[in-house]
Protein backbone atom coordinates (compact mmCIF):
# COMPACT_ATOMS: atom_id res chain seq x y z
CA UNK A 1 0.00 0.00 0.00
CA UNK A 2 2.86 2.41 0.73
CA UNK A 3 4.30 1.72 -2.70
CA UNK A 4 0.94 2.41 -4.30
CA UNK A 5 0.43 5.70 -2.45
CA UNK A 6 3.93 6.87 -3.31
CA UNK A 7 3.45 5.89 -6.93
CA UNK A 8 0.04 7.52 -7.12
CA UNK A 9 0.94 10.79 -5.39
CA UNK A 10 4.16 11.21 -7.37
CA UNK A 11 2.43 10.75 -10.69
CA UNK A 12 -0.46 13.01 -9.69
CA UNK A 13 1.98 15.73 -8.63
CA UNK A 14 3.74 15.50 -11.98
CA UNK A 15 0.47 15.63 -13.85
CA UNK A 16 -0.66 18.71 -11.97
CA UNK A 17 2.65 20.46 -12.59
CA UNK A 18 2.72 19.55 -16.27
CA UNK A 19 -0.97 20.30 -16.88
CA UNK A 20 -2.12 23.18 -14.67
CA UNK A 21 -5.86 23.47 -14.34
CA UNK A 22 -7.41 26.36 -16.31
CA UNK A 23 -8.99 29.10 -14.28
CA UNK A 24 -12.72 28.84 -13.87
CA UNK A 25 -15.36 31.45 -13.28
CA UNK A 26 -16.51 31.27 -9.71
CA UNK A 27 -20.20 30.62 -9.37
CA UNK A 28 -22.26 32.33 -6.68
CA UNK A 29 -22.21 30.31 -3.51
CA UNK A 30 -25.43 28.47 -2.82
CA UNK A 31 -27.08 28.74 0.56
CA UNK A 32 -26.68 26.02 3.16
CA UNK A 33 -30.32 25.06 2.70
CA UNK A 34 -29.84 24.65 -1.04
CA UNK A 35 -26.76 22.49 -0.49
CA UNK A 36 -28.65 20.25 1.91
CA UNK A 37 -31.54 19.94 -0.55
CA UNK A 38 -29.16 19.06 -3.39
CA UNK A 39 -27.47 16.38 -1.29
CA UNK A 40 -30.79 14.86 -0.30
CA UNK A 41 -32.19 14.90 -3.86
CA UNK A 42 -29.02 13.81 -5.66
CA UNK A 43 -29.61 10.29 -7.01
CA UNK A 44 -27.08 7.57 -6.35
CA UNK A 45 -24.66 7.15 -9.26
CA UNK A 46 -25.56 4.34 -11.62
CA UNK A 47 -22.64 2.06 -12.37
CA UNK A 48 -23.22 0.37 -15.74
CA UNK A 49 -22.21 -3.24 -16.21
CA UNK A 50 -18.91 -3.61 -18.03
CA UNK A 51 -17.79 -6.85 -19.61
CA UNK A 52 -14.52 -8.35 -18.31
CA UNK A 53 -12.77 -7.88 -21.67
CA UNK A 54 -14.20 -4.41 -22.31
CA UNK A 55 -11.72 -1.49 -22.41
CA UNK A 56 -11.79 0.70 -19.30
CA UNK A 57 -8.67 2.77 -20.09
CA UNK A 58 -7.55 3.78 -23.56
CA UNK A 59 -4.26 5.64 -23.97
CA UNK A 60 -4.18 7.14 -27.44
CA UNK A 61 -0.73 7.79 -28.84
CA UNK A 62 1.06 5.23 -26.65
CA UNK A 63 2.24 2.26 -28.64
CA UNK A 64 4.79 -0.28 -27.45
CA UNK A 65 6.97 -2.23 -29.86
CA UNK A 66 5.37 -5.35 -28.41
CA UNK A 67 2.82 -6.04 -25.65
CA UNK A 68 4.31 -5.25 -22.25
CA UNK A 69 3.32 -7.02 -19.04
CA UNK A 70 3.77 -5.24 -15.73
CA UNK A 71 5.09 -7.15 -12.68
CA UNK A 72 1.50 -7.35 -11.39
CA UNK A 73 0.33 -9.02 -14.60
CA UNK A 74 -1.80 -6.11 -15.84
CA UNK A 75 -0.97 -6.70 -19.50
CA UNK A 76 -1.65 -3.96 -22.00
CA UNK A 77 -2.84 -4.74 -25.50
CA UNK A 78 -1.80 -2.33 -28.23
CA UNK A 79 -3.12 -1.44 -31.64
CA UNK A 80 -0.15 -0.56 -33.88
CA UNK A 81 -0.39 2.18 -36.45
CA UNK A 82 -1.29 1.32 -40.02
CA UNK A 83 -0.34 3.29 -43.14
CA UNK A 84 -3.80 4.84 -43.13
CA UNK A 85 -3.67 5.75 -39.42
CA UNK A 86 -0.02 6.49 -38.88
CA UNK A 87 0.61 7.92 -35.44
CA UNK A 88 -2.83 6.80 -34.22
CA UNK A 89 -1.71 3.82 -32.13
CA UNK A 90 -3.23 3.27 -28.70
CA UNK A 91 -2.85 1.14 -25.59
CA UNK A 92 -5.97 -0.50 -24.20
CA UNK A 93 -6.43 -1.83 -20.67
CA UNK A 94 -9.45 -4.03 -20.09
CA UNK A 95 -11.55 -4.29 -16.97
CA UNK A 96 -9.94 -7.62 -16.05
CA UNK A 97 -6.44 -6.24 -16.49
CA UNK A 98 -7.20 -3.08 -14.49
CA UNK A 99 -8.90 -4.95 -11.63
CA UNK A 100 -6.00 -7.38 -11.44
CA UNK A 101 -3.66 -4.43 -11.01
CA UNK A 102 -5.91 -2.65 -8.48
CA UNK A 103 -6.38 -5.78 -6.36
CA UNK A 104 -2.64 -6.43 -6.27
CA UNK A 105 -2.00 -2.90 -4.99
CA UNK A 106 -4.91 -2.75 -2.55
CA UNK A 107 -7.59 -5.44 -2.18
CA UNK A 108 -11.15 -4.07 -2.22
CA UNK A 109 -9.95 -0.71 -3.48
CA UNK A 110 -12.55 2.03 -3.06
CA UNK A 111 -14.14 3.40 -6.28
CA UNK A 112 -12.70 6.88 -5.81
CA UNK A 113 -9.21 5.43 -5.36
CA UNK A 114 -9.70 3.33 -8.50
CA UNK A 115 -10.45 6.52 -10.42
CA UNK A 116 -7.27 8.12 -9.04
CA UNK A 117 -5.32 5.09 -10.18
CA UNK A 118 -6.99 5.19 -13.60
CA UNK A 119 -6.00 8.86 -13.98
CA UNK A 120 -2.42 8.31 -12.82
CA UNK A 121 -1.53 4.95 -14.36
CA UNK A 122 -1.49 6.20 -17.98
CA UNK A 123 0.96 8.96 -17.04
CA UNK A 124 3.19 6.35 -15.40
CA UNK A 125 3.08 4.15 -18.49
CA UNK A 126 3.82 7.09 -20.78
CA UNK A 127 6.80 8.23 -18.73
CA UNK A 128 8.09 4.66 -18.38
CA UNK A 129 7.78 4.17 -22.14
CA UNK A 130 9.84 7.28 -22.76
CA UNK A 131 12.42 6.11 -20.19
CA UNK A 132 12.81 2.80 -22.05
CA UNK A 133 13.18 4.63 -25.34
CA UNK A 134 16.09 6.50 -23.79
CA UNK A 135 17.62 3.28 -22.49
CA UNK A 136 17.26 4.23 -18.83
CA UNK A 137 16.15 0.70 -17.99
CA UNK A 138 19.67 -0.46 -18.92
CA UNK A 139 21.35 1.94 -16.49
CA UNK A 140 23.23 0.09 -13.68
CA UNK A 141 21.77 2.39 -11.04
CA UNK A 142 18.24 1.56 -12.22
CA UNK A 143 18.99 -2.15 -12.12
CA UNK A 144 20.23 -1.86 -8.52
CA UNK A 145 17.12 0.06 -7.44
CA UNK A 146 14.91 -2.42 -9.27
CA UNK A 147 16.54 -5.34 -7.47
CA UNK A 148 16.16 -3.56 -4.11
CA UNK A 149 12.49 -2.78 -4.86
CA UNK A 150 11.88 -6.44 -5.69
CA UNK A 151 13.32 -7.50 -2.34
CA UNK A 152 11.10 -5.00 -0.52
CA UNK A 153 8.02 -6.18 -2.39
CA UNK A 154 8.83 -9.80 -1.57
CA UNK A 155 9.20 -8.83 2.08
CA UNK A 156 5.80 -7.13 1.99
CA UNK A 157 4.24 -10.18 0.32
CA UNK A 158 5.70 -12.42 3.02
CA UNK A 159 4.38 -10.13 5.77
CA UNK A 160 0.93 -10.16 4.17
CA UNK A 161 0.97 -13.96 3.83
CA UNK A 162 2.08 -14.42 7.45
CA UNK A 163 -0.68 -12.08 8.66
CA UNK A 164 -3.31 -13.90 6.61
CA UNK A 165 -2.22 -17.33 7.78
CA UNK A 166 -1.97 -16.18 11.39
CA UNK A 167 -5.56 -14.93 11.30
CA UNK A 168 -6.95 -18.32 10.33
CA UNK A 169 -7.75 -19.45 13.88
CA UNK A 170 -10.51 -22.02 14.46
CA UNK A 171 -12.94 -21.56 17.35
CA UNK A 172 -11.58 -24.64 19.14
CA UNK A 173 -8.16 -22.96 19.42
CA UNK A 174 -9.80 -19.83 20.81
CA UNK A 175 -11.69 -21.89 23.38
CA UNK A 176 -8.48 -23.65 24.40
CA UNK A 177 -6.64 -20.33 24.78
CA UNK A 178 -9.47 -18.97 26.93
CA UNK A 179 -9.40 -22.07 29.11
CA UNK A 180 -5.62 -21.92 29.56
CA UNK A 181 -5.53 -18.18 30.36
CA UNK A 182 -8.49 -17.51 32.67
CA UNK A 183 -6.67 -14.79 34.63
CA UNK A 184 -6.48 -12.61 31.51
CA UNK A 185 -10.28 -12.51 31.28
CA UNK A 186 -11.17 -11.80 34.89
CA UNK A 187 -13.17 -8.62 35.34
CA UNK A 188 -13.18 -6.95 38.74
CA UNK A 189 -14.61 -4.02 40.64
CA UNK A 190 -11.86 -2.42 42.67
CA UNK A 191 -11.40 0.39 45.16
CA UNK A 192 -8.10 2.23 45.01
CA UNK A 193 -6.35 4.95 47.00
CA UNK A 194 -3.50 6.79 45.33
CA UNK A 195 -0.90 8.32 47.65
CA UNK A 196 1.54 10.72 45.91
CA UNK A 197 5.19 9.75 45.85
CA UNK A 198 6.20 12.79 47.84
CA UNK A 199 4.56 15.83 49.40
CA UNK A 200 4.49 18.92 47.20
CA UNK A 201 7.28 21.27 48.26
CA UNK A 202 8.47 24.65 47.04
CA UNK A 203 12.23 24.94 47.68
CA UNK A 204 13.73 28.40 47.95
CA UNK A 205 15.21 29.74 44.73
CA UNK A 206 18.65 30.12 46.33
CA UNK A 207 18.56 26.70 48.03
CA UNK A 208 21.62 24.53 47.58
CA UNK A 209 21.21 21.26 45.63
CA UNK A 210 21.96 19.19 48.72
CA UNK A 211 19.32 21.09 50.67
CA UNK A 212 16.75 20.51 47.93
CA UNK A 213 17.60 16.81 47.90
CA UNK A 214 17.15 16.62 51.67
CA UNK A 215 13.74 18.35 51.41
CA UNK A 216 12.65 15.92 48.69
CA UNK A 217 13.72 12.91 50.73
CA UNK A 218 11.81 14.25 53.74
CA UNK A 219 8.74 14.92 51.59
CA UNK A 220 8.90 11.35 50.28
CA UNK A 221 9.25 9.92 53.78
CA UNK A 222 6.13 11.80 54.85
CA UNK A 223 4.05 10.20 52.10
CA UNK A 224 5.53 6.74 52.67
CA UNK A 225 4.42 6.94 56.30
CA UNK A 226 1.04 8.31 55.21
CA UNK A 227 0.57 5.36 52.84
CA UNK A 228 1.27 2.92 55.67
CA UNK A 229 -1.19 4.71 57.96
CA UNK A 230 -3.91 4.80 55.30
CA UNK A 231 -3.34 1.12 54.55
CA UNK A 232 -3.97 0.19 58.17
CA UNK A 233 -7.18 2.21 58.15
CA UNK A 234 -8.25 0.62 54.85
CA UNK A 235 -7.77 -2.84 56.36
CA UNK A 236 -9.89 -1.68 59.31
CA UNK A 237 -12.71 -0.92 56.88
CA UNK A 238 -12.60 2.88 56.54
CA UNK A 239 -14.16 4.55 53.51
CA UNK A 240 -11.78 4.76 50.54
CA UNK A 241 -13.06 8.15 49.37
CA UNK A 242 -12.27 9.61 52.78
CA UNK A 243 -8.81 8.04 52.71
CA UNK A 244 -8.17 9.39 49.22
CA UNK A 245 -9.13 12.90 50.25
CA UNK A 246 -6.75 12.78 53.21
CA UNK A 247 -3.93 11.45 51.01
CA UNK A 248 -4.17 14.53 48.78
CA UNK A 249 -4.48 16.88 51.75
CA UNK A 250 -1.33 15.51 53.39
CA UNK A 251 0.45 15.55 50.02
CA UNK A 252 -0.56 19.22 49.45
CA UNK A 253 -2.07 18.33 46.09
CA UNK A 254 -4.27 21.14 44.77
CA UNK A 255 -6.24 19.07 42.24
CA UNK A 256 -9.44 17.20 43.23
CA UNK A 257 -9.01 13.69 44.64
CA UNK A 258 -8.95 10.90 42.07
CA UNK A 259 -11.87 8.50 41.77
CA UNK A 260 -11.54 5.49 44.02
CA UNK A 261 -14.03 3.09 42.40
CA UNK A 262 -12.80 1.20 39.33
CA UNK A 263 -15.43 -0.94 37.59
CA UNK A 264 -15.04 -3.68 34.98
CA UNK A 265 -11.28 -3.69 35.37
CA UNK A 266 -9.14 -6.27 33.60
CA UNK A 267 -5.48 -7.07 34.27
CA UNK A 268 -4.55 -5.10 31.16
CA UNK A 269 -6.28 -1.98 32.53
CA UNK A 270 -3.81 -1.43 35.36
CA UNK A 271 -0.01 -1.22 35.49
CA UNK A 272 1.70 -4.63 35.19
CA UNK A 273 3.21 -4.27 38.66
CA UNK A 274 -0.30 -3.99 40.15
CA UNK A 275 -1.77 -7.14 38.59
CA UNK A 276 -1.41 -9.07 41.84
CA UNK A 277 -4.60 -7.37 43.11
CA UNK A 278 -6.60 -9.79 40.98
CA UNK A 279 -5.42 -12.58 43.28
CA UNK A 280 -7.16 -10.93 46.26
CA UNK A 281 -10.31 -12.34 47.77
CA UNK A 282 -13.50 -10.23 47.88
CA UNK A 283 -13.18 -7.40 50.45
CA UNK A 284 -9.47 -8.13 50.91
CA UNK A 285 -7.05 -5.17 50.89
CA UNK A 286 -3.72 -5.34 49.09
CA UNK A 287 -0.38 -4.36 50.62
CA UNK A 288 0.90 -0.92 49.68
CA UNK A 289 2.12 -1.13 46.08
CA UNK A 290 4.84 1.43 45.37
CA UNK A 291 6.33 2.36 42.04
CA UNK A 292 7.94 5.41 40.45
CA UNK A 293 4.62 7.27 40.30
CA UNK A 294 3.45 6.82 43.87
CA UNK A 295 1.86 4.45 46.38
CA UNK A 296 -1.32 2.47 45.78
CA UNK A 297 -3.77 0.65 48.04
CA UNK A 298 -6.38 -1.64 46.47
CA UNK A 299 -9.45 -3.45 47.71
CA UNK A 300 -11.16 -6.13 45.67
CA UNK A 301 -14.94 -5.68 45.79
CA UNK A 302 -16.05 -8.39 43.36
CA UNK A 303 -14.70 -10.45 40.50
CA UNK A 304 -16.11 -12.56 37.68
CA UNK A 305 -14.91 -14.33 34.54
CA UNK A 306 -15.97 -12.69 31.27
CA UNK A 307 -17.83 -15.24 29.06
CA UNK A 308 -15.74 -16.53 26.16
CA UNK A 309 -18.20 -15.29 23.54
CA UNK A 310 -17.65 -11.72 24.72
CA UNK A 311 -13.89 -11.91 24.25
CA UNK A 312 -13.67 -14.20 21.24
CA UNK A 313 -12.59 -11.40 18.88
CA UNK A 314 -10.11 -10.12 21.45
CA UNK A 315 -8.57 -13.58 21.81
CA UNK A 316 -8.41 -13.96 18.04
CA UNK A 317 -6.52 -10.67 17.78
CA UNK A 318 -4.16 -11.66 20.60
CA UNK A 319 -3.45 -15.07 19.09
CA UNK A 320 -2.96 -13.60 15.63
CA UNK A 321 -0.43 -11.07 16.94
CA UNK A 322 1.37 -13.85 18.84
CA UNK A 323 1.52 -16.08 15.77
CA UNK A 324 2.75 -13.22 13.58
CA UNK A 325 5.47 -12.41 16.09
CA UNK A 326 6.57 -16.03 16.33
CA UNK A 327 6.58 -16.50 12.54
CA UNK A 328 8.62 -13.34 11.95
CA UNK A 329 11.08 -14.23 14.71
CA UNK A 330 11.50 -17.70 13.21
CA UNK A 331 12.45 -16.19 9.86
CA UNK A 332 14.63 -13.42 11.26
CA UNK A 333 16.44 -15.68 13.72
CA UNK A 334 17.49 -17.97 10.86
CA UNK A 335 20.26 -15.50 10.02
CA UNK A 336 22.84 -13.50 11.96
CA UNK A 337 24.20 -10.03 11.25
CA UNK A 338 27.80 -8.90 11.36
CA UNK A 339 28.79 -5.34 10.45
CA UNK A 340 32.31 -4.20 9.70
CA UNK A 341 32.74 -1.42 12.24
CA UNK A 342 35.96 -0.38 10.55
CA UNK A 343 33.74 0.73 7.65
CA UNK A 344 30.46 1.70 9.36
CA UNK A 345 31.95 3.08 12.55
CA UNK A 346 30.98 2.12 16.11
CA UNK A 347 27.35 1.41 16.92
CA UNK A 348 25.47 4.43 18.34
CA UNK A 349 24.57 4.32 22.05
CA UNK A 350 21.02 3.17 22.90
CA UNK A 351 18.38 5.85 23.20
CA UNK A 352 17.93 7.20 26.71
CA UNK A 353 14.65 6.28 28.37
CA UNK A 354 12.36 9.14 29.24
CA UNK A 355 10.65 9.90 32.56
CA UNK A 356 8.36 7.32 34.10
CA UNK A 357 4.57 7.65 34.20
CA UNK A 358 2.23 6.24 36.87
CA UNK A 359 2.69 2.50 37.00
CA UNK A 360 6.34 2.58 35.96
CA UNK A 361 5.74 3.02 32.21
CA UNK A 362 8.39 4.99 30.24
CA UNK A 363 7.30 8.26 28.72
CA UNK A 364 8.86 10.82 26.37
CA UNK A 365 7.08 13.70 28.09
CA UNK A 366 8.55 15.93 30.76
CA UNK A 367 7.54 14.93 34.30
CA UNK A 368 4.80 17.10 35.77
CA UNK A 369 5.61 19.41 38.65
CA UNK A 370 2.63 18.24 40.66
CA UNK A 371 2.41 14.58 41.75
CA UNK A 372 0.99 12.51 38.85
CA UNK A 373 -2.44 10.97 39.03
CA UNK A 374 -2.87 7.22 38.72
CA UNK A 375 -4.00 5.66 35.48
Amino acid sequence: MRWFLLLLLTSMAFGQAAHPSPSKTTKPAASADQDDDDEEQAPAPVVPKVAPDAPVITIKGLCEDKPHATPTGAAKSTKPATPATKGACETIITRTQFERLADSLQPNMAPQVKRQLANSYPRILTMAHEARKRGLDKDPGYQEKLQFARQQLLMQELNHTIQTEAGQIPDKDIDAYYKNNPAAYEEATLLRVFVPKRKTIDPAKDAKPEDVKAQQDAAEAIMTKEADDLHARAVAGEDFEKLQKEAFEVGAVNSPPTATKLEKMRPTNIPPGHASVFALKPNEVSPVISDASGNYIYKLVSEELVPVDQVRDEIRTTMQAQRIREALQSVQNSTTLELNNAYFGPAPPPLARGPVTPGGQPSSKEPPKAPPKPQ
